[in-house]
């Protein structure tokens, strides 16, 4: 496909997005991640929701994860200043797990085996919390807000009762802090969608291969993730690493998305596989098929909770369905199983190389 005719098509998408969005009310969503970046799936999510003209993101929330909170909120607030979205507010949220700490968690490692990923705990590259790095994409010139994650969902949904989605694409601490502040938090909320939870995924990735259940924003924070499990939301859809693992990112991807010319399209294709192992897209499909649930083909409901017991299964996914769930207060989540797996990446591609809609 030529570059005139990659731009072409990215108009079109967005021309009929946008009038398909004239005739319906932009759906409201906060973004609850640790952004990691520069570019890969916490950043490209962002883009995903940010670009959709469906989509009016009321603000990213930010926990530490992938990486540290500031350093998180560094590639956040630059990422908005590259694609001139500079008016989604970026809210620091929770800088460690309710319970768990990187000493005890590498005691645990020692005893029950290594696991292949620590986020900001890896020894690969660990730096102390509140250091911010060089950014290899810029240093932002824009601030955070002063509010605190877990106030701002609050306020959010106060704001807009029954009307706001909460994406989680990282540990649960910030979304446990406003559930413990304020218990109304989950049932004035229009949905839950995460990426999270691991059941039995085909892979022979080092992460899952000696243990399936494991999965890291789970076992992160594993009490946050319990409380928010057992919060009485209307809905929750899950993406757990089953199927998120069946997407990749790939270069002819990022050589189409770049021919568009713009900002973001440059800095999708210069960053979306910086990072080893960058390649799948982790969090990208959840923001999608929230956008678009007719890319998922396949779905079933189970029964979910995590495992907190401090032995070799701390933080593991816990997982049942109606007829033997055992007497506890989990709710029921909608686990997708399959999907259009071609559909969503030309989803992909139209979204990260059409221009930027306009702030509203």
């Amino acid at each position: 496909m030529t570059k005139h005719n990659t731009r072409f098509v990215a108009i079109l998408f967005l021309l009929l997005a946008s009038s398909f969005a004239l005739a319906q009310p932009r759906r409201k969503v906060i973004i609850n991640e640790d952004f990691s970046g520069p570019g890969g799936s916490n950043m490209q999510t962002l883009l995903v929701l940010a670009q959709s003209p469906q989509v009016e993101v009321l603000g990213a929330t930010v926990v530490s994860g992938d990486q540290w909170r500031d350093e998180e909120v560094a590639h956040a607030l630059r990422l908005l200043e590259i694609i001139g979205r500079t008016d989604i507010p970026v809210v620091p949220g929770a800088a460690f797990p309710l319970v768990r700490r990187r000493d005890e968690t590498q005691l645990w490692q020692e005893r029950y085996g290594k696991v292949a990923y620590a986020g900001a705990w890896d020894d690969r590259w660990w730096h102390e919390p509140f250091v911010v790095p060089p950014l290899p994409e810029g240093q932002p010139t824009t601030k955070p807000s002063d509010e605190e994650a877990a106030h701002f969902l609050i306020r959010m949904v106060h704001k807009y009762p029954h009307e706001v989605t909460i994406y989680e694409g990282g540990p649960m601490t910030n979304l446990a802090l406003a559930i413990s502040i304020d218990p109304q938090f989950s049932e004035l909320a229009q949905e839950l969608v995460f990426m999270g939870g691991s059941l039995s995924p085909l892979t022979d990735s080092p992460e899952f291969a000696n243990n399936p259940r494991h999965e890291f924003n789970f076992w992160f924070d594993p009490e946050a993730a319990q409380i928010v499990l057992r919060a009485p939301w209307k809905k929750i859809v899950c993406t757990p690493t089953d199927i998120s693992i069946k997407t990749h990112v790939t270069p002819a991807m990022m050589k189409q998305i770049e021919a568009s010319g713009t900002p973001l399209a440059h800095y999708v294709a210069r960053f979306a596989m910086y990072a080893p192992g960058a390649d799948i897209m982790w969090d990208e499909l959840a923001a999608a098929a929230w956008i678009d649930p007719t890319l998922i083909t396949k779905s079933e409901i189970r029964y979910m909770e995590v495992d907190l017991d401090r032995g070799a299964g701390y933080g593991n996914t816990l997982t049942w369905t109606e007829k033997d769930k055992p007497t506890l207060s989990a709710q029921p989540v909608e686990i997708q199983v399959d999907l259009d797996l071609e559909r969503f990446y030309r989803m992909f591609v139209s979204l990260m190389s059409a221009p930027t809609p306009a702030a509203h």
